[in-house]
């Protein structure tokens, strides 16, 4: 059973068993997926894991290419959600400042997934302990994860909360629905755990 994140010293220190751990680090992986950049013209790897009906990749935004109109239409709206405007009332501007941006923004954002992953991945036991710099990337990665899953879900107003909560109060637990709700609140609540003890909340020595 997961037990919230505190700070023993310099460490931050949970308990999650090694199924939690692997349904996070797999949803960062496929975040990482969504967002990472590829080369112009590659196409996605396909992923097998089971969450890749509720996690889907994409293939734009590689460094000497600029999307086209077409492309930016159709590439994952999980994307907008990860990298939104920088100049919502201007177009021409918004375009050409994603053009020099995307690139390196979408890099930094997988290599922060990568450390992520690799904390989890890494951790032995049922003990999760993490550095200051690895708690900063996990913060940072759980946020991407849960606005792609968000982007799934629907979620973008308090209402659409509450209309997803009651939805899936209706529906059978073996939905799809259910476990990408499910998720989603995990991701929330262990995100809130690890922002409590990086503020300084809840210690212990």
């Amino acid at each position: 059973m997961a037990r919230a994140f505190r700070r023993k010293g310099q460490r931050y220190v949970a308990a999650f068993d090694e199924m939690e751990r692997g349904v996070v680090a797999g949803l960062l992986e496929q975040t990482r997926d969504i967002v990472a950049p590829t080369d112009a013209g590659e196409p996605p790897v396909a992923n097998p894991d089971a969450f890749d009906d509720i996690v889907a990749g994409v293939s734009v935004g590689a460094e000497d290419h600029v999307a086209s109109a077409e492309e930016l239409a159709d590439r994952d709206p999980a994307l907008e959600r990860l990298l939104p405007t920088a100049h919502r009332g201007d177009e021409k501007v918004a375009a050409e400042f994603r053009r020099l941006t995307e690139h390196d923004l979408r890099d930094r954002k997988a290599a922060n997934l990568t450390v992520a992953i690799e904390a989890l991945r890494g951790a032995e036991g049922d003990r999760l302990e993490l550095t200051r710099k690895q708690a900063d990337a996990v913060v940072v990665a759980l946020t991407d994860a849960r606005l792609v899953l968000g982007e799934r879900l629907g979620l973008k107003t308090d209402e659409d909360a509450l209309a997803l909560d009651r939805l899936v109060a209706n529906l059978d637990p073996e939905d799809p629905v259910v476990y990408a709700a499910s998720f989603y609140d995990f991701l929330t609540w262990m995100q809130e755990s690890l922002t409590t003890a990086l503020l300084g909340r809840g210690l212990f020595h």
